[in-house]
């Protein structure tokens, strides 16, 4: 047996009979050789880790006042999600690798970008669509990165859907695996007590301004929440026979809670609300100039195969905060003379 196959087989001998199991993949998009030591989960999550795009997310960020990038957050979601997975005896490095690529489709400026490029593109704009574009397409000089079907399908179906609730949907739906159905828990986990914890150090929220019977319920810091949120989703999971990731009313009722009052106080406050004209103003002078010279900025590839639209999007939801903000300022903001 090889090393691969041998992890392979110890993936049999221990993952609960309800995990996914690299040998049993459905496969990637082009066939390959298998490698000689990682098994396909686990080379997957190798190439996210080692893309273009999950570098970049080091300087994007979710919300405004965030003093760092969706590539931290992102880390920390996927701490939760792999918590998860271990109690659970479910497959840990596919679990890790949805929850890293997740997000790789997510925009400058984050929730901001995309609204603003949602209404700019034609038909509309969702992060995850363009997440699994990335992986498909855009990756490795237009190759892809050749993810298995079960990465794919954990990124693509990752969205909480207007009513915010990460459990408890249509099985058309959700992720095909368990694993991928983590990825939706995980997510609002970490992103509503990492704003929560951001939003206090800059002064937009005391800890007091919490909603005093949700944090009575699932606890007074990140980590006492966070450890009341994972019990509360392995236990239900596990009390209902790890046929779908699960969490109690009480405790799903007070997540979202916390999640509606971010929204309120922080997300669509008067500092963000400015925040977000900023964005739309960079962003939408951005869209129209880099059309207007699509042989400097966009790929001529896409162009012809896909449309301009499409070039324009990819171009302008790949840049990072900084990039975007430096090509505005090259584009738009007239440079002085120096006169001797």
């Amino acid at each position: 047996m090889t090393l691969r196959e041998q992890l392979e087989q110890r993936e049999r001998d221990i993952l609960a009979p309800q995990a996914a199991r690299s040998a049993d993949s459905r496969g990637r998009l082009r066939e390959e050789t298998e490698d000689e030591v990682r098994p396909a989960f686990q080379r997957d999550r190798d190439r996210i880790i080692h893309s273009k795009a999950f570098r970049r997310l080091k300087h994007k960020t979710q919300v405004f006042f965030a003093p760092t990038g969706d590539h931290y957050r992102t880390r920390e979601v996927s701490q939760i999600a792999r918590t998860i997975a271990k109690v659970l005896r479910l497959h840990e490095e596919l679990t890790e690798a949805i929850a890293l690529g997740h997000d790789l489709g997510h925009t400058p400026f984050g929730h901001a970008g995309e609204r603003v490029i949602d209404q700019l593109m034609p038909g509309g704009f969702n992060h995850y669509e363009q997440s699994l574009r990335v992986v498909d397409v855009l990756e490795n000089d237009g190759k892809g990165l050749n993810l298995t079907w079960e990465v794919r399908d954990g990124i693509a179906k990752h969205s909480k859907g207007k009513s915010g609730a990460p459990v408890g949907m249509a099985p058309n739906l959700r992720a095909s695996t368990i694993e991928g159905q983590i990825m939706r828990v995980a997510d609002l986990i970490g992103y509503v007590n990492h704003d929560i914890d951001d939003a206090t150090r800059a002064g937009l929220l005391h800890p007091e301004d919490l909603p005093r019977e949700h944090v009575e319920l699932l606890g007074k810091s990140a980590s006492a929440r966070i450890g009341t949120l994972v019990k509360d989703v392995v236990t239900e999971t596990l009390a209902g026979g790890l046929t779908e990731i699960r969490m109690s009313d009480r405790v799903l009722q007070a997540i979202l809670g916390l999640r509606a009052f971010l929204f309120e106080a922080v997300y669509e406050n008067e500092i963000a609300t400015a925040e977000f004209r900023k964005a739309t103003g960079i962003l939408t002078g951005l869209w129209e100039k880099v059309r207007e010279r699509a042989d400097e900025f966009l790929d001529r590839t896409t162009i012809e195969s896909d449309g301009l639209d499409v070039a324009t999007r990819d171009f302008v939801a790949g840049m990072t905060d900084r990039y975007a903000v430096r090509l505005y300022e090259q584009l738009f903001i007239p440079k002085p003379w120096a006169i001797d």
